[in-house]
């Protein structure tokens, strides 16, 4: 294989072939992702890395370098899917990092420390209620407990891992130690529209963003639509509604921050009554945790103040939370001056969607590097990026294995 934007695309063409609905739909622990698998460790040893699947199902390649004891340099991203999705969400970094370690093999070199490409099993997280299965599994941070969750049919993760042809009581070993990772590198499509408002191809991410997730609840007094006066309601929807309004404008005043409603629910739900009751999310994400903490604080303290002057019951319940996961400035240095090195205009910029990286960091310093997707549309089948801009994000990533493996940043 040429590490060219075609070859890439060709990779990435054959596994959007193996799919179990409309667009890609290739979910953890499925035939289709049995077959991907499959087709990855053909491509890790045609490059010349000794592949395996490991007792997650993540896919596992390893290129020796020249040095003994050395940790491994690794290249990682997903290969499972949303439902519905597009081709290059994860998929593309795996395929990518394979093409880099194929271009070191076909020109006979070897860098000081190893490569290992990692193509992890499970980070969206889709058919059990839980993200980053493959990676914290890497990380060691597996949690026993999660084996009992069941999908949507009923069947647990423990039941599902040996359809699979996997042992639940090995999923330990896939752990590794911090010892054997030197750094985690992550090329991924942008999911955004950033890079392509500002007409460059690539970009050096400088922090996963930390997200908390809360659900509120708003209650008023039901009555008839048609008796009872505007300026005598206790309207839990028209109080839902300002604090959608309140969370927008609080998260839009900064850079970097956002909050989304993303689900919102009347009740009762009748076309006829004031709505008694009202249910939505909160979604708040910053690349910094102080930023995203401040923020929380001020949304709930908006929501309080509006259920009060409303005169609403007002109940906030925060059930997720997630640091930030900082990009190492050794790492991002090294980026730069391999996007510089392309003579392009080095950018950085923050990532608004969680990946890998973020428990691979519990591991290792941890960097990234964006490619432009068109219209920064992502978990989509739309989902494109052209030939060009794959083949630069390779180059890019090729660029900074080398310089990392000859000690810069360090």
């Amino acid at each position: 294989m040429v590490m060219t934007g075609a070859a890439i695309l060709a990779r990435i063409e054959a596994l959007a072939a193996i799919t179990a609905g409309p667009g890609v739909t290739r979910i953890f622990l499925t035939p289709e992702q049995k077959r991907a698998t499959a087709l990855v460790l053909g491509w890790m040893r045609e490059a010349g890395m000794a592949a395996h699947e490991d007792a997650i199902g993540n896919v596992v390649g390893r290129y020796e370098g020249t040095r003994p004891g050395v940790p491994a340099l690794v290249l990682g991203s997903h290969l499972d899917t949303v439902r519905n999705a597009g081709k290059f969400d994860g998929i593309l970094g795996v395929v990518t990092g394979i093409a880099c370690v194929q271009a070191l093999h076909d020109a006979g070199e070897r860098l000081p420390c190893p490569i290992e490409v990692i193509g992890f099993a499970d980070e969206e997280g889709v058919r059990f209620p839980a993200t980053l299965l493959g990676s914290h599994a890497v990380a060691g941070r597996f949690h026993p407990e999660v084996l009992d969750q069941a999908d949507d049919a009923g069947v647990t993760l423990a039941q599902a891992l040996v359809a699979h042809g996997l042992d639940p009581a090995r999923v330990g070993t896939a752990g590794r130690s911090p010892e054997e990772f030197g750094a985690y590198l992550e090329l991924h499509i942008e999911q955004g529209p950033v890079l392509e408002a500002r007409g460059l191809p690539v970009g050096c991410v400088t922090s996963i963003a930390g997200a908390t997730r809360m659900r509120v609840e708003l209650t008023g007094v039901s009555g008839h639509s048609g008796t009872v006066p505007m300026g005598q309601r206790h309207d839990a929807l028209a109080g839902a509604a300002e604090c959608v309004i309140a969370i927008e404008r609080r998260c839009g005043a900064e850079p970097n921050l956002v909050g989304t409603v993303g689900r919102i629910e009347a009740l009762p739900g009748a076309v006829n009554v004031i709505p008694g009751g009202a249910v939505f999310s909160i979604d708040v994400r910053a690349p910094e945790d102080g930023q995203r903490a401040r923020a929380v604080t001020d949304v709930v303290a908006e929501i309080e103040a509006i259920a009060a002057r409303r005169e609403l019951g007002v109940t906030v319940r925060r059930f997720h939370d997630a640091p930030a996961a900082p990009c190492a400035p050794r790492l991002r240095a090294v980026i730069r001056a391999a996007i510089a090195a392309e003579g392009l205009e080095v950018f950085e910029l923050p990532s608004g969607a969680g990946h890998d990286g973020m428990a691979i960091a519990e591991l290792a310093d941890i960097g990234m590097i964006f490619v432009r997707c068109l219209g920064g549309i992502s978990h989509n089948p739309a989902e494109s990026v052209t030939e060009q801009d794959a083949e630069t994000g390779a180059r890019v990533l090729l660029e900074t294995m080398r310089r990392y493996a000859a000690g810069e940043g360090a």
